[in-house]
């Protein structure tokens, strides 16, 4: 047998024997990327930042692992980041501009990884993890290989994701609601947003299952938006019911998964999408990564008038 018909076989033994003693576990880490974000029409960074941590806080979350793109930084925003590390969350590596592999190229990219460093380093909480803006880790196995290479050399341990989710869209419509004028119902708006991302951690625990024989411990893309300060407890709270446990990212980063570097250029669903790929799966790969589906969604709920 070749090694490239080996190689999905192998990943699907790795993933589905691991952990066989605990086969209804399920457990997430929460990472927050894109800190920290402008001001909005609603909050301020620095409200947002302090709703945030009173959140976490009171639905008890052990540690959130923020990633930071340092050419967001102004004194100001220096000061957040201190509170979500005197908070006792750690911060990560999201890039210096939050710059596309895809269109940049290697070279480029490692340099703008690089100039995060040299800034992010200085801060307490500092945690050598890198997300890639996009979730895009090259268009060319060598561009990818390359790279991989590079942040080794550097130190950083990869940060991916195994639930993408499009928080961030949600996030825009409210903004743009509220730049209309328009009169936002916050208690629709908070059901909707835990209702959807809900349906989004399922999906891909889902497909977890079906491909890898288990529930990873799984990790959660969201972003530093208001949606994020006015209802991460409520997510929280929802995905306990539903029998989750939450952990840190740093826990989530010693599951098996995490040693495995997916041979497929198709990462940009996350981690758990990409080994499933690679096993043969031909199903679904996203649920509510739709711009179209999720305004219909948030009309059909009569959000905003």
């Amino acid at each position: 047998m070749g090694s490239r018909r080996l190689a999905p076989l192998l990943v699907a033994l790795l993933a589905g024997t691991a952990f066989a003693g605990e086969p209804t576990q399920r457990l997430i880490a929460l990472t927050i990327d894109d800190v920290p974000r402008a001001d909005t029409a609603h909050l301020t960074g620095m409200e947002r930042a302090s709703k945030l941590i009173a959140a976490l806080q009171a639905a008890a979350v052990p540690k959130v692992m923020f990633f930071s793109n340092t050419g967001r930084l102004v004194p100001y925003d220096f000061e957040r980041m201190r509170l979500y590390a005197a908070a006792g969350h750690s911060i990560g590596n999201h890039s210096h501009t939050h710059p596309d592999l895809h269109r940049v190229g290697a070279p480029a990219f490692l340099e703008n990884i690089r100039t995060a460093d040299e800034t992010l380093r200085a801060l307490p909480g500092y945690a050598k993890w890198f997300r890639f803006p996009f979730l895009r880790e090259g268009k060319t196995v060598e561009e990818r290989d390359t790279v991989r290479s590079a942040l080794k050399a550097m130190g950083y341990g990869s940060a991916y994701v195994t639930i993408d989710t499009y928080d961030w869209y949600m996030d825009s419509l409210l903004q743009d609601a509220l730049k209309a004028g328009k009169t936002v119902d916050f208690e629709k708006l908070g059901k909707a947003y835990v209702d959807l991302m809900t349906e989004s951690i399922e999906f891909y625990d889902s497909v977890a299952r079906q491909t890898l024989g288990r529930s990873p411990r799984h990790v959660l893309l969201m972003h530093e938006n208001d949606l994020a300060a006015l209802y991460v407890d409520d997510l929280v709270a929802r995905l306990r019911s539903r029998g989750w446990d939450i952990i840190s990212a740093e826990e989530a980063f010693t599951d098996p998964i995490a040693a495995v570097e997916p041979d497929t250029l198709l990462l940009g669903q996350g981690r758990v999408v990409a080994m499933a790929i690679m096993a043969g799966y031909r199903g679904p790969t996203r649920m509510w990564e739709d711009e179209k589906q999720i305004q219909a969604e948030f009309e059909r709920r009569k959000v905003w008038q």
